[in-house]
């Protein structure tokens, strides 16, 4: 059965398996055997590497079960498979365009695999919603907290 929650593409997938797999793999077992360690030095009530070593291991665990239970959820999305290529949809890379002319391009990828820097924008932002289901030459109004902007759908393209 497929998870019907919210959607993530291929490589943002991988990625987060990639994230579980090195936590699980290389880092906590690291810190395992440095709690090993100190917790053979004697006293655990004054031994910073055991508390330290403690403390960072519940952070792993904690982050791997996040991992774990998030990936169970998410819906992988191919953007390739689009059926409906002249519409803005789940995965597109639109070339979007401003009042002064400003270019931006962006990919409409999930909100876990989202990187501004990148031009990667989260399915659930205020642009992404605005975008949704646009056609080329297309305007749409974004209420940004910076104030309203107007924004050309220009190029719309799916990889």
């Amino acid at each position: 059965m497929t998870p019907q929650g919210p959607p993530i593409t291929p490589a943002g997938m991988a990625a987060l398996k990639a994230r579980y797999d090195h936590l699980l793999e290389t880092e906590r077992p690291a810190i395992v055997e440095i709690v090993s360690w100190a917790a053979g030095n004697g006293d655990r009530s004054e031994n910073g590497d055991y508390i330290y070593g403690r403390k960072k291991m519940r952070e792993i665990d904690r982050e791997l079960a996040h991992l774990i239970k998030r990936m169970k959820t998410l819906r992988v999305v191919n953007p390739a498979e689009q059926i409906d290529k002249s519409r803005v949809f789940f995965g597109a890379r639109v070339t979007i365009a401003d009042e002064d002319d400003n270019h931006q391009t962006i990919q409409l990828v999930g909100d876990d695999e989202q990187e501004a820097s990148e031009g990667r924008i989260g399915w659930h932002s205020p642009l992404a919603r605005a975008l949704r289901g646009s056609a080329v030459g297309d305007v749409r109004i974004v209420t940004l907290p910076s104030g309203t902007r107007e924004w050309e759908v220009l190029t719309i393209a799916y990889a």
